[in-house]
């Protein structure tokens, strides 16, 4: 028996199927009317498609069928596809048609329920606020659709944020297993960007030719992914990379207690804790998408993948000084590597190469070559923005408005835009002012202290789960400096993983299973 908070009547705790049933149907007896005639319907449509055509319509249709009966699927769903929606066209991508689908499945299971409820979540009052201050800025913006479509992502983050909440929510109020359903979002975000590393990885090394612009090595081409881009596709596979080796590092101390217990049987290794099979996934998707992201060939990638994991290393330990300890060991390691040769010269002058020219101040007049091009034309970008905070310093030009003011406010040897100012912080105080970028840092600084609250409170894999977010934010937060990662849905993988957080957090949400 389970007590229900919104109508105060006792629930019997249905069986899955039964479960299934009514939710699909919303009787508690077998209605087979609209199955039949949804089969006629895909049979009939299978007739006049292609085998690649009717597989893909079959899979799509089961997405939907599983969408209505369980909003989460569609989510998994965006997750999955969303990365594609650089290489689609359309009104809606795949990413946001699947989630738009979830979001109406979770509104109407409401309504059918009687149950319109938003879940009570630490960043949601943050998120709203922040998203209703970049609305505020888009009144007086020169492009009200380019606002729109900006402000759209952070309504999504939010209304996904809640999504994850409410349905895992339920889910454990049926089933009891909240630790499952977490499982199954956490296998959904490491799907993606397992599924892109393998991608780019193919491209870096087995792809016959590729764009010219990402030739590297003489003979490689920059991993992009479906992303077209790879800082995007690099910022993109961190998300994979630093939250996968977060939940591998709390895996390590029990992996190492069972290591000490291998016993010998007929002269073979028997292992008896099922804790080898996660920690070996989350191994191996780790380890892939780190090999993506050093094929994306991309500085501002490999910054924040340093200094992410860094942040692993530091807060890993219980104790802040043994993570001091970590950390500086660590450095040694590093520049020892760097100097034996074990890290390729390659990477080293990749990196060097972008410090040398990077400078601030007027970059009117500078003698442009090959070698300096990309960083003077982020600099020539960086100085746009500030610009546009100097003539609109409260709420900016409008929130997402930088490309079409851009025109007005480039240098003359820069006469195109980037779509964004390559830093997102100056992109963000130019659009929105000094009031929309100080609700943004009041935002991330909630973000991160409710992460490092649940790191120390929490045990286990959860514990491991909670790191590799903070890595996350850590990593997101640095690429920012020199690109801006709020593209082709990314903000999706971002709202489910700040649902993710809420969920481990005890002070928002039952923690226990």
């Amino acid at each position: 028996m389970i007590q229900s908070n919104l109508t105060g009547k006792v629930l019997r705790k249905p069986v899955r199927a039964q479960a299934i049933l009514i939710q699909l149907t919303g009787k508690q007896q077998w209605q087979p009317v609209w199955f039949v005639l949804l089969a006629l319907l895909v049979g009939g449509l299978l007739t006049q498609l292609s085998p690649a055509e009717a597989g893909s319509l079959l899979l799509r249709t089961a997405v939907v069928i599983l969408t209505l009966i369980e909003p989460l699927s569609g989510l998994f769903a965006a997750l999955l596809t969303g990365p594609l929606g650089a290489t689609e066209s359309g009104l809606l991508d795949s990413g946001q048609f699947y989630l738009l689908l979830s979001l109406l499945a979770w509104l109407a299971h409401g309504l059918r329920q009687r149950r319109l409820f938003v879940p009570r979540t630490f960043l949601a009052v943050l998120l709203a606020f922040f998203t209703g201050i970049a609305a505020v800025s888009v009144i007086n913006a020169p492009s009200y659709s380019f606002g729109f479509k900006e402000l759209l992502k952070w309504v999504e983050m939010l209304a996904i944020m809640l999504l994850v909440v409410d349905r895992v929510t339920i889910w454990r109020a049926r089933y009891s297993q909240r630790g499952s359903a977490i499982v199954w979002l956490l296998a959904a975000l490491f799907a993606a960007g397992l599924s892109q590393a393998l991608l780019g990885i193919y491209q870096f090394a087995l792809q016959p030719d590729g764009p010219e612009h990402f030739l590297v090595l003489g003979r490689f081409y920059r991993a992009y992914g479906t992303f077209n881009q790879p800082n995007p596709f690099g910022g993109f596979l961190n998300f994979t990379a630093v939250l996968g080796l977060g939940i591998f590092l709390s895996y390590l101390p029990k992996l190492w207690r069972i290591v000490q217990k291998w016993k010998f049987q007929s002269s073979v290794f028997t292992l008896r804790s099922p804790d080898w099979l996660p920690a070996l996934g989350v191994g191996l998707v780790t380890a892939v998408s780190l090999l993506g992201v050093v094929a994306s060939w991309s500085r501002g990638a490999w910054l924040s993948l340093a200094v992410g994991t860094a942040v692993l290393l530091l807060f890993w330990p219980r104790k802040l000084w043994q993570g001091v300890l970590l950390l500086l060991l660590g450095g040694v390691l590093l520049l020892g590597g760097i100097q034996v040769g074990l890290i390729p010269t390659s990477v080293t002058e990749r990196i060097t190469s972008f410090s040398e020219d990077l400078r601030f101040g007027d970059v009117r007049g500078e003698d442009i070559t090959d070698e300096n091009y990309a960083v003077l034309e982020r600099l020539a970008h960086w100085q746009a923005a500030l610009a546009m905070a100097e003539d609109h310093p409260w709420l900016g030009i409008g929130f997402g408005n930088y490309e079409p003011a851009y025109a007005d406010y480039a240098l003359i040897n820069w006469p195109y835009p980037l779509g964004h100012a390559h830093n997102y912080y100056l992109n963000l105080l130019g659009e929105t002012g000094i009031i929309g970028l100080l609700a943004y840092l009041l935002l991330w600084t909630a973000v991160f202290w409710q992460t490092i609250r649940v790191i120390r409170q929490a045990d286990g894999w959860r514990r491991g789960v909670a790191l590799g977010l903070l890595g996350v934010w850590v990593a997101l937060t640095t690429h920012h400096l020199v690109d801006k990662l709020y593209v082709n849905n990314i903000y999706i993988q971002l709202g489910a993983l700040f649902g993710l957080l809420q969920l481990l957090d005890n002070k928002s949400a039952d923690f226990a299973d």
